[in-house]
């Protein structure tokens, strides 16, 4: 099955006729049946889907939990009736339950080879599938893990600063989103479009995903290699760096002190800089803590973990050296470190946690230890040649935007080999969807990791390219795959990690409202701006004055406000819930079945 698998990738990927679609005639006419229209179509098409799918299993745990109380009511209803009942006739009642309970099967019933016939209805279901074995479901109680106080600590603040900075990050994101609706809201320098929008960007970038990340990677790292940190200074160091890039960069940026165009890294260098060694600090703390680790084998998510480090320090001194940065050079780096900063940072790491909290969750194996190899090689591959189709049609050279394109299709190869692996180690427990809502975030980002980055290569085409760059199209776009596939799995592992840390499970009415919020917000938010920028891409084609595409946006980005506002009020509801799980957290000795481990040494990996 695997091996099949495997054939149909590289088939999809020898076939590289429809990566080079040209436009023939008139383009308004013709843009509706392009293939890279119609594969985003049926991609927006997947996500509708799952949101049914998800709402339909919480709908009947609803309607199940309504029939249980009817249930109980009915039970309370009967008790209350044998009080008024006669003594012989509680006799006759008590004495046909007795009977029932003496009941006993033969042993042949279900063991010959005759036709099966329950008659006494006590088969509840029948499992014929032999690889998917039953197991016993998780409760919201705590599991008994071994985790050193100082390890704890270091998880839960720089968690902690994640959710600050992302509620600070979507606070000024939410501001812009307004201002598309009322340009005028306001007309203080440091307040304009200019000066905000990459204090959104890199609060959220370098703030909420890097802290996350990191700070479920340092758990990550101790667990799957069966040792201690090799230095909590060391962690808290970068903590305090990354947090002081953070706060002086958006300083410096609402006082108009940036790095000129480059997006994503309009922090200046030497601020910038604090950062970085933030990152080098932290690879050395994590590879010496794999290097010494206790068991003989590099789990899969070290692999990622460790690769994303090393891909990201390289970038930021590529990104920041000056002297071959001039006319189209500084172009390229642009594209390179954008799409780089994405994919080989955010997307790479994510994955690494991905492969170790999501088997975590459903107390299994993942799928495919092959599979995780094949997607990681590939993706090392693939991501690091396709920043250039940010620039199709510039002066850039053909063949390198042709190159870009082509690896831009070649990453359907780790994209397809990461969401297999990731749905079958999920076969077989959707039932988690129905008692918590950990599963659906992982499932979210897992199919918005397939959408989103599906959609990036049908995005790289030269025509859809030509009816969608510069528009709104690519704000949707970013935010599937920066907000569907990074948050919504960076929320799934916090959600999974924190309570087992703490010993406090959050509300799940307060978690249900986060997942809901951020999801139905999330998909207004980039279903508005899709269609918006498909029409303002074609009204510049068709020739039209610039002024008619900005007024025809205006109910579109109405809807990108409305979208916006559900999003940021879910980051409420997180907030709430962290501070919620990490309120009055239990110490080691009052965990039940827990024991502390004074050497600081993780075992039961």
């Amino acid at each position: 099955m695997k091996h099949k698998i495997t054939a149909f990738i590289a088939f999809l990927i020898i076939s590289p006729i429809q990566a080079f679609p040209q436009s023939s005639g008139n383009v308004s006419d013709e843009w509706l049946t392009s293939p890279g229209i119609i594969g985003t179509l049926v991609l927006l098409a997947i996500v509708l889907v799952l949101s049914f799918f998800i709402l339909l299993i919480r709908m009947n745990s609803y309607f199940d939990r309504l029939k249980q109380k009817k249930i109980e009511q009915n039970r309370i209803a009967f008790n209350e009736d044998i009080i008024s009942m006669e003594s012989d006739e509680i006799d006759q009642i008590l004495e046909s339950r007795k009977n029932a309970l003496k009941y006993k099967l033969k042993g042949h019933e279900l063991g010959s080879k005759s036709r099966v016939i329950d008659k006494k209805g006590l088969v509840q279901a029948v499992q014929t599938d032999p690889n998917n074995s039953f197991f016993e479901e998780k409760k919201k109680t705590l599991l008994s893990i071994e985790t050193p106080d100082e390890l704890k600590k270091i998880v839960i603040y720089y968690i902690g600063a994640a959710a600050f900075w992302l509620v600070f990050g979507t606070l000024v994101g939410e501001y812009l989103g307004l201002k598309f609706v009322w340009p005028e809201l306001d007309h203080v320098s440091w307040l304009s479009f200019g000066r905000l929008r990459p204090v959104h960007t890199n609060t959220v970038f370098w703030g909420w995903g890097s802290l996350a990340m990191i700070g479920l990677g340092y758990f990550v790292i101790a667990r799957t290699s069966n040792n201690k940190i090799y230095s909590y200074k060391k962690a808290w160091i970068t903590w305090i760096l990354i947090n002081l890039t953070v706060l002086l960069g958006n300083i410096a940026l609402m006082s108009g002190i940036n790095n000129g165009g480059g997006e994503y890294r309009e922090y200046i260098w030497p601020i910038m800089i604090l950062f970085m060694i933030g990152l080098i600090i932290t690879f050395y703390n994590f590879y010496k803590t794999v290097a010494t680790r206790k068991i003989s084998e590099i789990y899969i998510s070290n692999w990622f973990i460790l690769a994303s480090l090393i891909w990201t320090i390289v970038l930021a001194i590529i990104a920041y050296l000056p002297f071959y940065q001039n006319g189209l050079g500084e172009t390229v780096i642009q594209g390179y470190y954008m799409h780089q900063g994405v994919g080989m940072w955010f997307m790479t790491f994510t994955l690494g946690l991905v492969y170790y909290y999501l088997p975590a969750t459903l107390n299994k194996p993942i799928y495919s230890y092959s599979l995780g190899v094949l997607a990681f090689w590939t993706q090392m591959l693939f991501y690091t040649m396709i920043g250039t189709h940010h620039f199709v049609f510039s002066p850039l050279p053909w063949w390198l935007q042709t190159t870009a394109i082509v690896f831009s299709v070649g990453m359907v190869i780790p994209v397809v080999a990461g969401t297999t692996n990731f749905l079958m180690t999920m076969k077989g427990r959707f039932s988690h969807i129905s008692k918590s809502y950990v599963l659906p975030f992982f499932l979210v980002g897992v199919i918005f990791y397939f959408v989103g980055s599906t959609q990036g290569s049908l995005q790289a085409f030269r025509f859809t390219n030509f009816v969608w760059h510069f528009t709104d199209f690519n704000v949707a776009h970013s935010h599937m795959t920066m907000y569907g596939i990074i948050s919504f799995i960076l929320w799934a592992c916090i959600y999974t990690i924190i309570p087992k840390l703490t010993g406090k499970e959050p509300p799940q009415l307060f978690v249900g409202a986060h997942f809901w919020l951020a999801f139905i917000g999330l998909f207004a938010y980039m279903v508005s701006l899709m269609a918006g920028g498909t029409l303002k891409g074609l009204s510049w084609i068709e020739g039209n004055p610039f002024i008619e595409s900005v007024i025809l946006m205006k109910p579109y980005w109405v809807w990108r406000a409305v979208g916006g506002t559900l999003m940021f009020i879910s980051h409420l509801f997180f907030a709430y819930n962290f501070y919620y799980m990490i309120k009055g957290r239990k110490k080691a000795e009052e965990l039940p079945g827990k024991i502390q481990d004074v050497k600081g040494k993780i075992v039961n990996v």
